[in-house]
């Protein structure tokens, strides 16, 4: 069942949905060649709970810690560890938190150092899908409208769309109705109401949408070993169009990037 929220929660949505924001964006600051995801890990939970927040995935589903980091082919649900990063990786970083009895959930793939000019058309491509799905959240289109859009721009660019894994409703629990597939066709699925928040998050690979399940029942790979990247925001409709709540504008402080991509989605001017 679909959990609408009034104005009141969404701002408590987005307070959370911050202060991932603003952890990916300290994390962003020490990701270079030679730092391992345990460190970085360690640098997040610290910020979340100096927050008032607590990590919204430390024990959810019993996973052992605050991001999931998903390098190169891990396409997400990796788990931190004592393997340094190095020049010419890109890892996926999704965060979680919770305050004031709602989560925030957001995720960015961060390139390490100098990347190839193949997989940083990956990353362009994969934000920019993001960004395609957002603009069909809007009232009364469907979840089918969402995820064809994302699928037929990537699909466009000979990437494998992943199938298995999807975005989510978002609220009191880190995972709600309704699911949110990368993929679908237009008109179909539960239709967009006032009040809805979701996660919207492209998983996208190189090369095959298969993926597969390693052992220690977290980590998911390409079939074919090729790099994934995924990217995410946290989305409300508010008179009847896409809201973020989430932003990359802390990522983009850190790394000196400078972008107008997500104004379209705001009333009001970000301000950090």
């Amino acid at each position: 069942m679909i959990k609408i929220k009034t104005r009141e929660e969404i701002e408590l949505m987005r307070e959370s949905a911050l202060i991932v924001s603003k952890t990916l964006g300290e994390v962003a600051k020490a990701i270079k060649p030679g730092v391992t995801t345990l460190q970085l890990d360690k640098i997040a939970e610290e910020y979340i709970r100096d927050q008032g927040a607590v990590p919204g995935f430390l024990g959810l589903y019993d996973f052992p810690n605050t991001l999931c980091m998903s390098p190169n082919s891990q396409v997400v649900h990796g788990i931190p560890n004592n393997d340094p990063l190095v020049e010419g990786d890109i890892i996926s970083i999704d965060c979680g938190a919770l305050k004031n009895g709602f989560y925030g959930d957001h995720a960015y793939t961060f390139a390490v150092g100098e990347i190839d000019v193949e997989t940083e058309k990956l990353l362009k491509i994969t934000k920019e899908s993001l960004y395609v799905g957002i603009r069909e959240f809007k009232l009364n289109n469907r979840v089918g409208d969402v995820g064809y859009a994302i699928q037929q721009y990537c699909e466009a660019h000979g990437y494998g769309v992943v199938r298995e894994l999807v975005g989510h409703g978002l609220g009191k629990k880190m995972h709600e109705d309704p699911e949110m597939p990368n993929y679908g066709r237009r008109g179909r699925g539960k239709k967009f109401v006032e009040g809805m928040v979701v996660a919207i998050e492209p998983m996208i690979n190189m090369g095959t949408q298969r993926i597969k399940q390693h052992r220690d029942g977290w980590t998911i790979t390409t079939l074919d070993g090729k790099p994934s990247a995924h990217f995410e925001h946290d989305v409300a409709l508010v008179d009847g169009k896409p809201e973020l709540l989430s932003t990359f504008a802390y990522i983009y402080e850190a790394l000196g990037i400078k972008s107008n991509e997500e104004e379209e989605f705001r009333k009001e001017a970000l301000v950090l």
